[in-house]
């Protein structure tokens, strides 16, 4: 699982100045992985085109990418305490780059599971970039406003997600289609520019931290086992995951339905990012509404609105077929933090193993998309929007129980 702290560390190095220096240059890690996962939506169509493959297969490309994380990530926890958050920075830009370099040899052998490789690659980066700059933005300053750092911080990644569709559109989606040599240029534009990244952080004089692992160690008096209820928000945490990123993935070839429009593919690159922009606007409402109305209840609403969303997606035709499901991005906006902070909400000693657990969770990113390529290929691309529709009726479910649990106990 992921090396997340339980308690804030320490600044041994620099004043509140160069804190904030810090935090500014952490900024750059989460617009950069941001960037690359956002990227994968127009990955995906591409290569589905290239190389003549069927929706199933098509989401191999998320399967590799979430599952690297969910695989890698208690790796790289241990490769960091090894050798320090500013060390797995490092060593997670250089890895990052080394993916994106991978896909020219790719494109040049036009090798569909070399592709996937290079992804698994670039994704073993973007997990020591996670696991590095999150307890490391969470440490820099006071543990009061921890979480407020990490908001904006979430923020800056939202911006990687609405630009990076647009950024595929330009250099893929332009070049010559159904070719696979289209993804050379902006993956070796993007080595380039982690490998500059990671030349200026190199050179950078950053705070030193120093986790407090006597605080992450259990008392031994705690019980072993996470409470029954917390599973049911790993499984919220797994569900939103996954409906989130395989509506991402499947939009370009949504969108180019004859039914919808038949939009081309640049232009429906940029509806993708309407998409995650939409998520990080409402990221910034959310921040303001659940300070007024209890989040879970606002949970239950925002999944019950998606639910109604794809409905309208998977009954209708045309524009509105296609707002509704751009719409979405802002609704999926709270639904992390909410299922996240009422999953370790009481957890007391075992909260590190809980976040951890609630992390790896995201493999549904991984799973998701695949079932909903099975079902593409079996039933359709518009009536396959049945799966993440299923999952947002068990977080509207989950939402909805804690919420009348929660004024029971008042």
């Amino acid at each position: 699982m992921a090396f997340i702290p339980a308690a804030a560390s320490t600044t041994t190095t620099a004043d509140s100045g160069r804190s904030h220096f810090a935090f500014l240059a952490m900024t750059s890690l989460f617009f950069i992985w941001g960037f690359v996962t956002a990227l994968n939506d127009i990955l995906i169509p591409h290569l589905k085109a290239a190389f003549s493959l069927s929706y199933t297969q098509a989401m191999l490309v998320q399967l590799c990418f979430f599952g690297a994380y969910f695989l890698l990530s208690p790796l790289a926890g241990r490769l960091i305490e090894r050798i320090g958050f500013l060390g797995g920075i490092l060593a997670g830009l250089v890895t990052l780059a080394s993916g994106c370099l991978l896909f020219y040899p790719a494109a040049e052998l036009a090798t569909y599971p070399l592709f996937l490789t290079a992804l698994f690659v670039l994704a073993g980066g973007v997990t020591l970039l996670q696991v590095s700059a999150n307890p490391y933005v969470a440490a820099l300053g006071s543990a009061r406003t921890a979480a407020s750092r990490l908001s904006l911080a979430q923020a800056v990644n939202s911006l990687g997600h609405t630009l990076a569709p647009l950024f595929g559109a330009a250099l893929i989606f332009a070049a010559a289609q159904n070719d696979a040599k289209a993804v050379q240029l902006p993956y070796l534009l993007l080595a380039g520019f982690c490998l500059l990244v990671a030349v200026i952080f190199a050179r950078l004089k950053l705070p030193a931290l120093e986790s407090n692992t006597e605080a992450a160690t259990p008392v031994t008096d705690t019980p072993a086992r996470l409470p029954l209820p917390f599973y049911g928000a790993v499984a919220a945490i797994f569900l939103y995951v996954g409906a989130e990123v395989s509506i991402g993935s499947f939009l370009i070839n949504y969108l180019a339905l004859p039914e919808l429009g038949a939009f081309d593919e640049q232009t429906a690159s940029t509806w993708v990012s309407y998409y995650w922009g939409g998520a990080m606007l409402g990221r910034f409402a959310g921040a303001v509404i659940t300070r007024y109305i209890n989040a879970l209840l606002v949970l239950a609403l925002y999944a019950v609105v998606a639910i109604a969303l794809l409905l309208l997606t998977m009954s209708q035709t045309g524009m509105l077929a296609a707002v509704a499901v751009i719409s979405i991005g802002f609704f999926n906006s709270i639904m992390f933090p909410t299922i996240f902070t009422h999953g370790i909400a009481g957890l007391g000693n075992l909260t590190s193993r809980g976040s951890g657990l609630l992390c790896q969770a995201i493999v549904g990113g991984a799973l998701v998309p695949l079932l909903q390529g099975v079902a593409a290929d079996n039933i359709g691309v518009q009536h396959s929007f049945i799966v993440p529709l299923l999952a947002y009726v068990y977080i509207a479910g989950f939402a909805w129980w804690h919420w009348r649990q929660s004024r029971v106990s008042v």
